[in-house]
């Protein structure tokens, strides 16, 4: 069982070609032809109809039980700040006001974009950049354009939860959320990928500490965001209707996912990549590195990597081999590198699949040092004793064998919150974009967002 982050700048209209070689079109279509075989397709998004996204009307999300997009403790004014910040960070989150729009598109409106935006000077209008339109592609076609500021965020999700078995798939064919450039994370006036015209912090939220001070991103207390950029492929989340939030929010939610994680700081030296052509690992502080990896997560159901804010541990499946906490020479190992000069021209395409007993992850591209190929990878729901977190999309298919209790603690308090019980039931909805409102900054173009079935009989 073995087995991008591009550079296209936030423009509102682009005009690209897309190019695959002969010989790299002919194994494209014998890929797909195999990839293909046990699934029929139910819905197929190229953008060619005008999207009417950036049209909607923004509404002020009140927060609390009553909000569309209330979740749980770790939600965007949940009890995990309120024990942590207490009534410093409720004085912070209540200085500006979180603008959002839920807009349902696509054929039986069965795609649903997400969006959240802040209001700083709280006049209705955003102060800050979430924008998701058409582009035009080569020879008429479209595809879409997501953006994002660092203290914003966009999602593309299902609309309904997904089925028990399926396969999801898009195309990335551009992407700028940092990364290296010609070997240097300084490019375009940016510093992997931020613009530099202010300072960008996590305000209001972040892990612990003091949440005194000014209500803006100068407040020293907040930590500096731009070491850190990324961009999520595709993940498979836990929970239904699932929209932007806060950084820790997202670590306690998914079941399996690709990510990018683009880090200009020192802690990268603790961060591998797989070559797939020599099935050698390599640091991604080496010069063999341009830090644009893949991450494919299978996030783990027994143990948390950082249990304070119910941060799961991962687990690996590489050309390299199989990695997790317990084995791991680095502390996430990188499935393969994309190589953004080569975009628009060519494209990477992103799939995950649910079957009767696990999930599959699949990436497609030209990748450094291996060239063009399809680098699959799928683990088993629950496999060599370890289980894929919340895999179970009824109560009948888990028996609470992997349940445990965490406890969250800060200066205004602690709780208790049982991570696994035997009665639940977690929903699969898939995304791809930006699930932050306080990391990660700048643009991609998607197309073709595909959903399978099986095929009957």
């Amino acid at each position: 069982m073995k087995g991008l982050t591009l550079r296209m700048g936030m423009l509102c209209m682009l005009t690209f070609a897309v190019f695959i070689g002969q010989g790299d079109l002919a194994l494209a279509k014998s890929d797909n032809a195999n990839l293909h075989k046990d699934w029929k397709l139910k819905y197929h998004e190229n953008f060619n109809r005008s999207l009417l996204i950036d049209e909607a009307p923004w509404v002020i999300d009140n927060y609390g039980d009553q909000s569309p997009w209330n979740v749980d403790h770790l939600d965007d004014d949940g009890e995990f700040y309120q024990i942590k910040g207490g009534e410093n960070f409720e004085e912070q989150l209540s200085s500006f006001n979180l603008l959002r729009k839920r807009v349902d598109f696509g054929k039986d409106g069965w795609l649903t974009a997400e969006v959240a935006t802040r209001d700083y000077n709280k006049d209705g209008t955003p102060d800050t950049e979430a924008s998701f339109k058409n582009v035009k592609l080569d020879k008429g076609k479209h595809a879409a354009e997501l953006s994002t500021s660092f203290d914003s965020g966009l999602i593309i999700r299902s609309t309904e939860e997904l089925p028990s078995e399926y396969r999801v798939e898009y195309v990335l064919r551009g992407i700028d959320f940092g990364g290296k450039r010609d070997g240097s994370f300084d490019y375009d006036g940016k510093h992997n990928g931020y613009t530099l015209d202010e300072r960008k912090s996590n305000f209001p939220w972040k892990r612990s500490g003091d949440f005194s001070g000014e209500p803006s991103h100068q407040n020293q207390n907040f930590g500096e965001v731009t070491k850190e950029n990324g961009y999520y492929f595709l993940s498979i989340m836990d929970y239904a209707n699932p929209a932007p939030h806060n950084n820790v929010f997202i670590h306690n939610h998914r079941k399996v996912g690709m990510d990018a994680y683009n880090v200009s700081g020192s802690w990268a030296s603790s961060y591998g990549v797989c070559n797939p052509d020599t099935g050698d690992l390599y640091s991604q502080t080496s010069e063999e590195s341009s830090n644009n990896a893949i991450n494919s997560i299978f996030f783990a159901g027994d143990t948390f990597r950082d249990p304070s804010i119910g941060y799961n541990s991962f687990m690996f499946e590489t050309d390299c081999g199989s990695f997790s906490d317990k084995d791991s020479p680095y502390s996430i190992v990188s499935n393969a590198e994309i190589q953004p000069e080569l975009m628009p021209e060519e494209s990477y395409k992103f799939a995950i699949e649910r079957n009767e007993t696990g999930y599959v992850m699949e990436m497609t591209g030209n990748f450094k040092y291996s060239g063009y190929k399809t680098l699959r990878y799928e683990r088993n729901f629950v496999e060599d004793d370890r289980p894929i977190w919340h895999y179970n999309n009824s109560p009948e298919e888990y028996d609470g064998e992997y349940n445990s209790s965490l406890t969250f603690t800060g200066p205004y308090g602690s709780y208790s919150v049982e991570q696994w019980p035997d009665d639940s039931a977690y929903p699969d909805y898939f995304i791809l974009g930006i699930p932050h409102l306080n990391y990660y900054e700048g643009s991609a173009v998607i197309d073709d967002i595909k959903l399978y079935v099986p095929k009957e009989g």
